[in-house]
């Protein structure tokens, strides 16, 4: 629950959202639109509970086979 709340916040809406539209659209990397160390740093902060979620499911499942 708490992966979900971290990752989602602020909710209207997420934040995480905005920054991976960012990363797909190509503009992250260069232009006048790059992403500054700050959008990193957010990117990272928002996206750590979801990877560490995913490694937990995966932990899990892994040693009920």
């Amino acid at each position: 629950m708490a992966s979900v709340t971290l990752g989602l916040a602020p909710f209207n809406p997420p934040h995480i959202a905005g920054k991976i539209e960012w990363l797909l659209g190509g503009n992250a990397f260069t232009g006048q639109n790059a992403m500054l160390a700050q959008d990193w740093l957010d990117v990272f902060l928002h996206g750590s509970p979801w990877v560490l979620l995913l490694i937990s499911v995966a932990l899990n499942l892994s040693k009920k086979n």
